[in-house]
């Protein structure tokens, strides 16, 4: 045990640790008990990692000696995980107000995107900024979204299409994962939407003949971290070849297939992500039982985004069948210009009462499971030693208060937590 420690955080009426045997994720059962301990304590050491969890009583007496740069006394508060958001695109320009009163009157997703808005309005934009005015307005996006409790995030490229914004905004997410505090795990997303004036099969090889080499020139060169590989497998975008080539050049540079699936249509892209053996799959509003059954199979990831369902008036996933059998479910926000949503408590509650599930798994999809989304369970998603000292201390005595009270995250979140440093902190939490 070191002399001196990061942070202890003392007399939480809960700590919810979520795992405590080392799990990588949680099905089925695991996702409805939950590890909690009351009144707990918490301590991160200098290197950012979890030194212990445990009964108060037991922390302060095994930690008596030592000398804490701060310590936080969380009487009658709970302790989290950070929350992790495995699905998100926040770099961008020119927002889509417009667009949500067009899907307000009836229009649909693909109505919009043929009428020359949706992915091709933002990409117009996009493609005409510069990077250091999307810097910032990422940078605001993800400030946001810590402050909900978000402690590592899903960042995606997607609105260039050509090499050079996608490589513009590649760039921005490493920017802002060297200049912020929130973790963030960066996902190349060129095939997004086919680029005006291209077919798809000429899309298809402008990715693997142009766009991918230079992503991995610049990953080689020690340029650019990326970690993810991303495709809108969907009817009338990229189908399910053009889809598998381009995942599959993605696996052979070492990133980890999450790409979007199953939407809009049923395009049996469960059934292709279980078999290139992909990490996740995001959306599956349109799976099928073959679909679920081989990502319960394959411990493929579905990625749910209950706010996209609730914005395009979609029929929502079907979790309570993914739950059921087996499959690793997380959640994600999709935070984007079509559905503008920072916050992951918010998330977790669309998920409750629009998707069915429990408060605990809400929780473990947003935490664990999302971690393991993002291939990062092994550091993020439970507050157990060893793992790094990502939590939230929210004002409440119970932590289900975080999903019950919807929109609520101003007046619940008390201090947000990365490495051990106090990212943010809230002096105008308000008792209940």
């Amino acid at each position: 045990m070191s002399d001196s420690l990061r942070l202890l955080v003392k007399n939480a009426k809960q700590v919810v640790m979520v795992c405590k045997n080392g799990e990588n994720f949680l099905t089925k059962d695991g996702m409805q008990n939950l590890a909690v301990l009351e009144n707990a304590s918490v301590v991160i050491g200098h290197n950012g990692l979890i030194e212990a969890v445990g009964p108060a009583d037991s922390i302060e007496s095994r930690f008596r000696e030592a000398v804490f740069d701060h310590v936080l006394d969380a009487t009658g508060m709970c302790v989290l995980p950070g929350l992790v958001d495995a699905h998100t695109h926040p770099v961008w320009a020119g927002d889509r107000v417009h667009e949500f009163a067009m899907k307000l009157a009836g229009a649909t997703y693909m109505q919009v995107h043929e009428a020359g808005g949706g992915i091709h309005f933002t990409v117009t934009h996009t493609r005409a900024t510069n990077p250091e005015t999307l810097l910032q307005g990422v940078k605001g996006r993800l400030e946001r979204m810590l402050r909900a409790g978000t402690t590592l995030v899903e960042c995606k490229s997607g609105y260039g299409l050509e090499l050079n914004t996608e490589l513009k905004m590649l760039n921005v997410i490493d920017a802002a994962r060297k200049t912020m505090p929130i973790g963030i795990s960066s996902t190349y997303c060129g095939a997004h939407a086919v680029a005006r004036g291209k077919t798809m099969e000429e899309a298809t090889e402008d990715i693997l003949s142009v766009q991918l080499p230079a992503v991995q020139k610049q990953i080689s060169a020690g340029n650019l971290q990326v970690d993810n590989i991303d495709v809108f497998c969907e009817k009338g975008v990229f189908d399910l070849n053009s889809t598998r080539r381009i995942l599959q050049a993605g696996k052979d540079m070492g990133l980890n297939i999450n790409f979007h699936g199953d939407e809009l249509h049923p395009m049996n892209s469960a059934q292709l992500g279980a078999e290139l053996g992909a990490l996740a799959i995001s959306h599956l509003e349109e799976v099928t039982d073959e679909g679920i059954a081989a990502m319960a199979r394959a411990k493929t990831c579905a990625v749910l985004l209950p706010t996209t369902a609730y914005i395009l008036r979609l029929p929502c996933p079907r979790a309570r069948d993914m739950l059921d059998a087996g499959v690793i479910v997380a959640l994600g926000s999709d935070f984007n210009p079509n559905a503008y949503c920072c916050s992951m408590p918010m998330v977790m509650h669309l998920a409750c009462v629009t998707l069915k599930m429990s408060m605990p798994e809400a929780l473990a999809a947003a935490t664990i499971n999302a971690a393991y989304a993002l291939n990062h369970s092994q550091s993020h998603g439970s507050l157990e030693p060893g793992k790094q000292g990502d939590l939230l201390i929210i004002n409440a005595p119970r932590w289900e208060h975080l999903i019950y009270q919807f929109g609520s995250h101003q007046e619940l979140v008390r201090f947000v937590i990365i490495k051990g440093n106090i990212v943010y902190e809230n002096d105008k939490v308000l008792d209940l």
